[in-house]
């Protein structure tokens, strides 16, 4: 496997700044190669890792659970990663249900803010009430 590309190829690779994987690195969710002829050379199976961890931000998985995800990546553990995966959906079902609430909550205020002409907003006096 060719290691032909520099940080900031890889991160343009990964749709990312240089930034990110270093942060990455002082996380130690992708390697820091050996310097060769002074600079780091990256490969393939980095881009892979970084759309990797990049993907599983996007589902919402903590860089704790990712680490863990990477680690699982070289065994045959499936009911562990089912078990990360049903507690994001879980994470995920929460807080769609509680986004729902509050649209619900908000879209109730906004129509009494409408239909009424005098006194306070009822949008204001609710947040005023908290």
């Amino acid at each position: 496997m060719k290691q032909d590309m520099t940080i900031a190829r890889l991160a343009d690779a990964g749709g990312v700044g240089v930034e990110t994987v270093r942060f990455y690195q002082r996380k130690g969710l992708l390697a820091e190669p050996p310097r060769a002829g002074g600079v780091r050379r990256y490969g393939p199976e980095d881009v892979r890792q970084l759309r990797f961890i990049r993907s599983a931000q996007s589902a919402g998985f903590t860089l704790e659970e990712i680490r863990e995800l990477l680690s699982l990546d070289r065994t045959n553990d499936r009911p562990r990663v089912r078990q990360l995966a049903a507690s994001r959906l879980a994470a995920l079902d929460a807080k769609i249900a509680e986004l729902t609430q509050a649209r619900g909550a908000l879209e109730r205020l906004r129509s009494a803010c409408a239909s009424g002409t005098r006194g306070p907003c009822p949008i204001i006096e609710a947040f005023d009430a908290h």
